[in-house]
């Protein structure tokens, strides 16, 4: 079974992104064949952006995934914009695309929103190569956060109507895996809205790069609900993502963790519990990133040997496609 799993090189990393994303990747490696991972620097064109900014953010999250135990061995870990299949098949799916379909997406309305001078065309289209993405590689599993979930069903849509209009098993329909608890990591300080580094609140986004006080602080001080029960409802939506968080980091269910807390003498100790899980949590791969970050050449070769990997796999998919769409030179 092939998964496939991309992230940007944007913005600073935070507990959404570690316990949605990163977490899984770790864990996929031990159930793909392969586990597919891409640093996805040809979507972060798509919003206004700095050059050198993307680089030095690229960096910070290749060194990010090895410390979190994504282990280039077990796994191919590469770079977008290093694999041409990538681009090429997202023109060529374009073609059984709906523009109604990509207008109707959440993202792009709610980001183009946001845009004053320009919304970019590469924003609209940004769910195709999202597509082509996991879909040159024939992956079968797309570990992904609850917010991806429209994404992947445009994905395949596409798969199922480039099947029906070129012959039937061409592409793979990928299925998308969600986690039942932290698929959706929400604000600590605006707990009905998702963890975020753009356009959520600082003080309620854990960066999993932050100082174990930091974490602390940001946690202690978090939105809770009225009442005093410790237990998960729909109108506790503050309460609900911290017993989310200490379950994750404790390796736990929500329900033993609500179990736990009946002896707790109120928020303060379940505040105190999630600062603590969540310090003791990031304390090994924050050490690790120390160690790895600082060299870039290394960093650089094992994304050039990801790329090597991806493209064999994602050639074999595109001399497919344009055989059966009857783009370029036929095969002898």
């Amino acid at each position: 079974m092939r998964i496939f799993s991309g992230i940007q090189p944007t913005g600073r990393k935070h507990l959404g992104n570690y316990i949605g994303a990163i977490r899984q990747w770790v864990e996929g490696q031990d159930r793909g064949d392969p586990a597919i991972y891409c640093v996805v620097d040809l979507h972060a064109i798509s919003l206004p952006y700095d050059p050198l900014e993307l680089r030095t953010g690229l960096y910070d999250l290749v060194a990010l995934l090895l410390a979190a135990g994504i282990d280039p061995q077990r796994s191919v870990l590469f770079r977008q914009g290093d694999v041409q299949e990538h681009t090429e098949l997202s023109w060529l799916l374009s073609s059984v695309t709906s523009i109604g379909e990509l207008n109707r997406m959440h993202q792009f309305r709610d980001k183009s929103l946001g845009q004053r001078d320009l919304v970019s065309a590469a924003l609209l289209f940004y769910p195709v190569l999202q597509a082509a993405d996991v879909l040159a590689y024939r992956a079968h599993e797309v570990p992904v956060g609850e917010d991806q979930r429209e994404h992947i069903e445009l994905m395949r849509d596409t798969a199922r109507r480039f099947n029906a209009r070129f012959g039937e098993d061409i592409l793979v329909i990928p299925e998308h895996r969600i986690p039942d608890v932290g698929g959706r990591i929400m604000d600590l300080q605006e707990p009905s809205n998702k963890m975020s580094t753009t356009g959520g609140n600082p003080e309620g986004t854990v960066l999993v790069l932050d100082e174990p006080a930091t974490i602390e602080k940001k946690i202690k001080r978090a939105v809770t609900d009225s009442g005093s029960d410790i237990v998960r409802a729909d109108d506790k939506p503050g309460v609900t993502n911290l017993i989310e968080i200490l379950a994750i980091a404790r390796g736990l269910t929500p329900q033993a963790v609500e179990v736990q807390m009946r002896s707790a003498r109120g928020y303060g100790d379940l505040k105190a519990a999630t600062a603590q899980a969540v310090v003791e949590m990031l304390a090994p791969l924050q050490e690790r990133y120390a160690d790895l970050r600082g060299d870039e050449q290394r960093l650089e070769e094992i994304l050039a040997e990801g790329a090597e990997k991806a493209r064999a796999m994602a050639r074999e998919t595109l001399a497919d496609v344009r055989e059966a769409m009857g783009v370029g030179r036929p095969r002898s």
